[in-house]
Order: structure tokens, then sequence, then C-alpha cells
């Protein structure tokens, strides 16, 4: 080194003190660009981390305030109530606020023939539900239901969905575009730095040569500054071990949030139905319980009232021609026993609202990092209220019967609304089948003798319960059961079904509540699912 150094100040003609100033430029010049690039790929990365949060925020909340203007504009034609008109014109506002932020946000995804169709069927919507109100409005509830249930609205609503959904999907690919960027950033930087440490190190080691030559004399400070030079070193090893280990972080959590993308699709959908219910919920529970309370009160009062006529009667037995004509008009001997009966019935149908209410609120309830302690058998039933309106018969099939078969089970410790997830999709998936099974033996015009979902549960030994869902459907193919619990498989046409149900049941059995999920079908006899759950997540089950 020594021989190459005076060879190359010779040759140069350079002295030790513009070595030393060569070498400062060198390093100056060095760090600047490095800095930059350091700071650059930092600001990206918050930008990226700022925007992706909040578009997807943005997304959610989208989902949510349309099915909440779509439900207001349904329950208005459904009630003739002008409260959902007013609720609907409130939420409206808030849809437009939220479309318009994230058209800041991803300009390039509300652009395109694509975008207009989607901005298109949404106009259409809006004008739809708008001229339901005034069919309402005019006392039309019938053709403002008919309008709301059109298939020309239901296809809107599709084409819709599906235009949000790849508009979604465009964002993300911008964000994941974003993020390569960022990772190329990243390696540039990295790359920069190694150059640099590689061209400072001869630099800087020839500097410290110059000073050992001019500065024999001062041993000790030869000596100091040789370990700030060793120091120095060691901080650049460890910057650029801490650099690799950012970076493998970063390919972890790359990794990880690949790994959980489909988690977080049916997540934020079970998130949006949350949210939706637990708004009619609350919505719902207020005026029911300002009737309920008052119908005590109206029982007392009409008892009172009641009474203080048949003293009347008792003590004027032959009343004025004008009080008996009136008598009989109201048919009082029929009033008294029908207004206690009409209270009587008032006073199930709340309680009946309170019930549907308090099932909204169970399934619709908000997991936290902690198990809970709940009853299997609420969240079951929870379950099957909202799914009762496809238990109902229709034009097209007879009533899908539920029968429950429910043993005695102790509390168990769970998330309570994935298991409510996990819930929903079984018995959705079932009442599916069964449909597909009746329309096909209709058209087959053969007999069906009815459609039925069983429900059994019993502790299958003391640490775990268990939970059958079996139907009498068609059954599963052996040539698809191999991978009925892979992502997105599904024999669902496009449109209905998704591919994601049973792989997210699957993994909210078997990996997070760390239990066992089996299913047996036999051909043209129906299909049966299993769920094994511990009944307390301990240290061991977890492992």
């Amino acid at each position: 080194m020594n021989r190459w150094f005076k060879r190359v100040t010779c040759k140069l003609a350079l002295s030790p003190a513009q070595v030393i100033n060569a070498t400062v430029l060198l390093t100056l010049m060095l760090f600047v660009p490095q800095a930059w690039t350091a700071w650059q790929a930092s600001r990206n990365f918050n930008s990226i981390i700022d925007n992706e949060v909040r578009l997807k925020t943005l997304s959610s909340n989208i989902t949510y305030l349309d099915e909440v203007l779509t439900m207001s504009a349904r329950m208005n034609a459904a009630t003739g109530n002008s409260f959902w008109e007013l609720r609907y014109k409130l939420f409206e506002p808030q849809l437009d606020a939220a479309i318009k932020e994230s058209i800041q946000l991803a300009p390039q995804a509300y652009t395109g023939e694509d975008a207009k169709k989607t901005d298109a069927a949404n106009q259409r919507l809006v004008e739809m539900e708008y001229k339901s109100f005034q069919l309402v409005t005019k006392g039309d509830k019938k053709a403002a239901q008919a309008l709301l249930s059109s298939r020309e609205y239901e296809l809107e609503k599709k084409k819709y969905a599906a235009g949000v959904a790849e508009r979604n999907q465009v964002i993300a690919l911008q964000i994941n575009k974003k993020i390569t960027e960022y990772r190329h950033q990243l390696w540039w930087s990295i790359f920069v730095s190694i150059t640099s440490v590689m061209m400072l190190i001869p630099a800087w080691f020839a500097v410290l040569r110059i000073l050992e030559k001019y500065l024999q004399e001062r041993k000790k400070a030869q000596t100091a500054l040789e370990k700030i030079n060793q120091s120095l070193e060691v901080r650049i090893e460890e910057r650029t071990q801490e650099l690799k280990n950012k970076n493998n972080q970063l390919q972890q959590t790359l990794d990880e949030l690949q790994a959980t993308q489909l988690q977080l699709i049916q997540t934020e959908k079970m998130s949006s139905l949350g949210q939706m219910l637990a708004g009619i919920a609350h919505e719902i529970n207020n005026p029911v319980n300002f009737i309920y309370g008052n119908l005590t009160y109206a029982q007392e009062y009409a008892q009172d009232l009641l009474k203080l006529v048949s003293l009347y009667q008792e003590n004027y037995p032959h009343p004025a021609d004008v009080i008996q004509a009136e008598i009989d008009a109201i048919e009082l001997d029929f009033l008294y026993q029908d207004f206690t009966q009409l209270l009587q019935s008032m006073v199930v149908g709340t309680e009946r609202i309170q019930t549907i209410v308090n099932s909204l609120r169970n399934f619709s309830r908000i997991d936290s990092s902690f198990t809970t302690a709940v009853d299997i058998h609420e969240g079951i039933d929870s379950t099957l209220m909202i799914l009762y309106h496809r238990l109902k018969p229709t034009d097209k099939r007879p009533e899908i019967k539920v029968i429950k078969e429910y043993g005695a089970l102790p509390l168990v410790e769970c998330y309570p609304s994935q298991l409510n997830q996990v819930f929903m999709n079984l018995l959705a998936n079932a009442i599916d089948a069964l449909e597909e099974r009746h329309a096909a033996l209709a058209n087959q015009n053969q007999q069906y003798d009815g459609s039925y979902i069983r429900i059994t549960t019993e502790l299958s030994d003391e640490n775990f319960v268990k939970i059958m869902i079996s139907d009498n459907a068609s059954g599963i193919p052996e040539e698809i059961a191999s991978k009925l619990f892979d992502p997105f498989f599904t024999t669902k046409p496009v449109g209905k079904g998704t591919g994601l149900g049973l792989s997210i049941t699957y993994q909210i059995i078997v990996e997070k509540h760390h239990g066992r999920l089996s299913f047996q079908s036999t051909p043209e006899q129906g299909t049966e699912f299993s769920i094994e759950i511990p009944v307390t997540q301990t240290a061991e089950n977890m492992n």
C-alpha cells in the first residue's frame, strides 16, 4: 500500500494536505447522493403507508355507505316511512365525499371506460332510488318495491359492485407498484453505501499512512486515530448489517402481507357487514325500547278506563239513547276483549323485535385481541336469524327446515365474530346446495321430500366441543373433495362465489382456534361438516 501510495502521489505530484483534502471532498461527494437516496426512499415509504391505509379505509367506507343507501331506499319502499328517505339523503353526501377523496389519492383508478361504466351504473341506481322515493310519496309503495327488486336494479347493482371491485384491484396494483419502486430505491441505497465504503476505505487508509509518516513523534495521537478508524469501520459494518436486517424484515413483512391478503379480503367484508348490522340494531333498539316501556303504562291505563266504563254500566244500566247508540256502534263488548288482546299482541311483537336486535348485536360483535368465553348456541342462533330470509319458502322452493339438536355445552373461549363467520359460511353453503338440488330436481320433474339442515352440538371429550352441520343436498363429488379448502376454488358461477369461504373457515378453526375441521359427503344424500374446537385456549393446544 505504501509503495502504491508513493507511486500515485509522485505521479500526480500531490502534497499530503492535497491528498487529505481530496479524500474529504470525495467523502462529501459520496455522502450527499447517499443521504438524498435514503431520504427519498424514506419519503416514498411513508407516502405508501399513508396512502395505503387511507385508501383501504375509504374503500371500506364507500362499500358501507353504498349498502346503507340501498338499505335505506328499500326500507323506505317497504315501510313508507319518510325517515328512511331522510337517512338516505343524510349519508349520500358522505359517500360523495369519500369517493372524491379516493379519486384524489388514486386518480388512475377512476379513469377509463370501466370507470365510466361503474359511474354510469351508480348514477342509474341513484335515479331508480330517487324514483322509488317519489313513488312512495305518491302512495305507491308496491311500485317502489317492485322497482328496487327489479332485475334492472339488481343488474346495475352487480355492475356497480364489479366495477368497485375492479377499481379496488387497480388501487392495490398501484400500491404494489410503489412498493416495488421503493424496494429498488432501497437496494440502490445499499449498493451506494457499499460502493462508498469500498471507495473510502483505500482513500482513508492512504490518509492514515500520510499521518503516520508526518506524525511519527506523536505515537499516542496515532494510536488514538487508529482506534477512531477501527470504530468507524465497525459502525460502517454495523450500519451495513442494520440495512441488511431491515431489508430482510421488509421482505418478511411483504411475504406476510401476501400471505394474509386472503384473510383481509374476507375480514373487510365481514367488518362492513358487522358495522351495518350494528348500525341497524342501534337504530331499531331505541324506538323499540321506548314503545316497549310505554306499553306497560298503556295496558294499565286501558284497564283503568275499561274498569271505569264497567262501573258506569253498573250504576247507570239505562243510559241515554245517544250513549246507547254509540255503545252499539263501537261494539263495546267486543272492544273489551279485543283491546286487551291487541295490547298484548303489541307486547309480544316488541319482544320479538328485541330478540332480533339482540341477535344482530351478538352476530356483529367485534373481537378483541383476547379470546372471550361465550355460548356457542347463541352464535349459531344469531347466524340463523341473519339467514332467516333465505330459509323461508319462496315461489321456487319450499321452506328449508332447521333441525337443532343442541347438547349441554360449557362456555367456550374463542373469537366470537370469527366463529360466527364460520357458521355463516357453512350454513350459506348448505342453503346454496339445497337450492341447487331443488332446482335440478324441478327441471327433471322429480319429487323432492323436503330440504333440511341439521345442527348438532355435543361435548366430544372434556376439552373439545363438537359442532356438526349437515344437509340433504346432492353431496360433494369426489373429484373436487381434495380441493375444497383451496383458496379461490369454487364450483359456483361467476359473480356468486369467490372460493374464499371454506379457505377462511379452515384458517379460523385450525390456525386461529387450534381446532379440527373435516367433512363427510355421500352423493345424492348430503354433506356433513364437523367442527371441533377446544373449550379453553391453553398454551398446550396452541402448540
